[in-house]
C-alpha cells in the first residue's frame, strides 16, 4: 500500500521505516529536509512540501501524520484538509485529545475526506518491538488500511484493534497514558524506599532483574527500570524534574466529567508538577504556619553579607 507520512521524528521517522521494510510505498514530509534526506536513504521517497506530499500520492490518498499534539496537528489538519479530495483518508498518529478528533473528523467528512485516529504507543522501541495502536474510525475505512497496521504491530493479529468510532482511538490512548502514570509512579515509590532502606546495603538493578521474571510486578516498564539502573543506580547525571505531555491530565479531567475516582492517576500526576518546583513555596508556608501556632523551629535561609 501506498502512504503519505507526515512527521519524521523518532517515532514517525522510525514508523515509517518499519513499514517500508514491511513491502509498503512511503512518501515522507518533514520540515527538517534532513529528515526527508534520511526516510530517502532508507529507500522511501520524499517531498519537501506538503504539496508536493499530495502530488506524488496515488488516489485515493492516504495520509499518516505524526506531529505534536495541539497546534501544529490542527494546522496541519487543516493544509490538508485544503490538498485533499473526497475519498482520501487522513490519519492522526499523534496524541491529540479525542474531543479534538471527533472535531477533526466531522470537519474532513464536510468535504468527503475520512478519517482515522490512532493512540499509538511503543516510544523509541516501536522500530525493532512494534507499536500497540488503538485505533478509531469507519469499520470499512479501518479495514482498507489494515496492511499498514498489521506491519506496524508487533503481529499481525497483536497489538492493535479497531476500538470504536473516530475519537476512541485517542481516548483509549488517554486511558493508557493515564494508568501508565500510575504503574511509573509505583515503581519510582518502591525503589526509592528499597534505595533508603541503607543497612541492607541492596542492589536496585539486581533486584529490578529479579523481578523481572516470574513475579507479579513483571512488566517492560520494569524491563526499562532494570536498564535505567544498570550503569548507575544513583541515576547521578538526571535531574528529578519529570514533564507530562497532556495525556495523565486528560485523563483526570475525564474521571471528573463522569464521576469515576481515579486517585492513583490523580496523584501521579501531582508529583509530576511537584517534581517540577525547585522551593515549593507550599512548604514554606506549612513551616511558617507550625512556626506561628506552635513555636515549632524553622529553617531560615543563611543571611547574605
Amino acid at each position: 500500500m501506498q502512504l503519505g507520512m507526515v512527521g519524521l521524528g523518532k517515532m514517525g521517522g522510525n514508523m515509517a521505516r518499519r513499514l517500508i521494510r514491511g513491502g509498503h510505498e512511503v512518501i515522507g514530509y518533514d520540515p527538517r529536509k534532513e529528515a526527508v534526506d534520511a526516510l530517502i536513504e532508507e529507500n522511501g521517497e520524499g517531498a519537501y512540501t506538503l504539496e508536493e506530499l499530495v502530488e506524488k500520492l496515488e488516489v485515493p490518498r492516504s495520509v499518516w501524520i505524526m506531529v505534536p499534539a495541539g497546534e501544529i496537528t490542527r494546522d496541519t489538519i487543516a493544509s490538508l484538509k485544503d490538498l485533499m479530495r473526497s475519498g482520501d483518508t487522513l490519519i492522526d498518529g499523534g496524541n491529540s485529545l479525542y474531543k479534538e478528533s471527533i472535531v477533526h473528523a466531522e470537519g474532513l467528512a464536510e468535504g468527503g475526506i475520512h478519517f482515522i485516529d490512532v493512540g499509538t504507543s511503543g516510544g523509541i522501541w516501536g522500530l525493532a518491538e512494534g507499536y500497540s495502536m488503538m485505533v478509531g474510525g469507519e469499520a470499512e475505512v479501518v479495514e482498507r488500511h489494515r496492511s499498514l497496521f498489521e506491519v506496524l504491530a508487533p503481529g499481525a493479529d497483536q497489538g492493535w484493534g479497531h476500538v470504536g468510532p473516530a475519537g476512541a482511538g485517542h481516548f483509549v490512548k488517554m486511558i493508557h497514558n493515564g494508568i501508565e502514570y500510575g504503574m511509573m509512579q509505583a515503581y519510582a515509590e518502591g525503589f526509592a524506599i528499597l534505595r533508603a532502606k541503607k543497612d541492607f546495603g541492596l542492589d536496585l538493578h539486581q533486584i529490578a532483574e529479579v523481578w523481572r521474571y516470574g513475579s507479579v510486578v513483571r512488566s517492560w516498564l520494569l524491563d526499562l527500570t532494570a536498564r535505567a539502573l544498570e550503569d548507575d543506580q544513583e541515576l547521578s547525571d538526571i535531574k528529578g524534574y519529570v514533564p507530562d505531555s497532556g495525556e495523565g491530565r486528560w485523563t483526570v479531567f475525564e474521571s471528573i466529567d463522569l464521576d469515576v475516582p481515579a486517585p492513583i492517576i490523580t496523584l501521579s500526576l501531582q508529583q509530576r508538577f511537584r517534581s517540577r518546583i525547585e522551593e515549593a513555596y507550599v512548604d514554606k508556608m506549612l513551616a511558617a504556619l507550625r512556626n506561628q501556632f506552635g513555636g515549632h523551629a524553622v529553617k531560615r535561609k543563611s543571611s547574605e553579607g
